[in-house]
């Protein structure tokens, strides 16, 4: 208990210097956009993919378990799009950019740390946590809503492929599924927590490669330990972020 209380204090004190006024802001600027195209543009690939199969996924699933004549046909649609808006696409999505783009960063600044590259940032004077941490965890933060959007509009329309190639439902019964009951706010609360993952998705791996120690082996230790701790904090905020907004 001592340990975790321990790191959960340098992990706050390393966030204080890395929001601190940057030693120049065209830099920062730069890095910045640099990180924009690698943590998000680089990501979405993998996100479309996933969240297609995902779309179809969910609808398949809800055809095969509904097996009453008394539940209507729109069910299908509306299914897929709650559990794509609320749940699938932020916090499903969190979780495998913590495996792709939190394994990266820590591995990254890692090999910084144990090669000396961060001490040398020191002796010239620069705040190396702000330069190397902030432009990424600012660049998630902005760019990972969007990619939950995308998310969002690539599941549904996964959903509307199954409908339009098999006969599990109708196009028309979807698409009214997809319409029924459609609430703003639900996309506003699936934004909102995204972007709190994206935070937990930098910063968490980000610690952990910052302090790693030792040589590679340690620094793929320390990349490891930051995908399993920012999942397993992800899955915790998305439980107190569900019941503080939806219930």
């Amino acid at each position: 208990m001592a340990s975790l209380l321990y790191n959960i204090g340098k992990y706050f004190i390393l966030m204080w210097r890395v929001f601190s006024r940057p030693e120049k802001f065209s830099i920062y600027r730069k890095r910045f956009f640099n990180e924009m195209v690698s943590l998000g543009l680089d990501s979405l690939g993998i996100i479309i993919i996933i969240s297609v199969f995902m779309g179809m996924v969910i609808t398949i699933q809800t055809a095969a378990n509904i097996d009453s004549a008394f539940i209507p046909a729109y069910t299908i649609g509306f299914t897929t799009r709650q559990s794509s808006i609320l749940e699938f696409s932020p916090t499903i999505m969190a979780l495998i950019l913590a495996g792709k783009v939190g394994s990266n960063i820590a591995s990254e600044i890692g090999t910084m740390r144990v090669t000396e590259q961060i001490d040398a940032l020191e002796i010239m004077g620069v705040n190396s946590s702000a330069y190397l941490i902030q432009p990424k965890i600012v660049a998630a933060v902005l760019i990972n809503p969007f990619l939950v959007i995308i998310s969002m509009f690539v599941s549904i329309g996964g959903g509307y492929a199954i409908a339009m190639l098999t006969d599990i439902v109708s196009v028309t019964d979807y698409v009214q599924g997809i319409q029924l009951d459609f609430r703003p706010y639900h996309v506003v609360y699936a934004v909102s927590k995204s972007a709190v993952f994206a935070f937990l998705f930098t910063s968490i791996p980000a610690f952990q490669g910052y302090y790693a120690t030792g040589g590679a082996l340690d620094v793929g230790t320390a990349s490891t330990r930051g995908v399993v701790q920012s999942s397993i904090v992800i899955l915790f905020a998305n439980y107190i972020i569900t019941q503080l907004f939806l219930i």
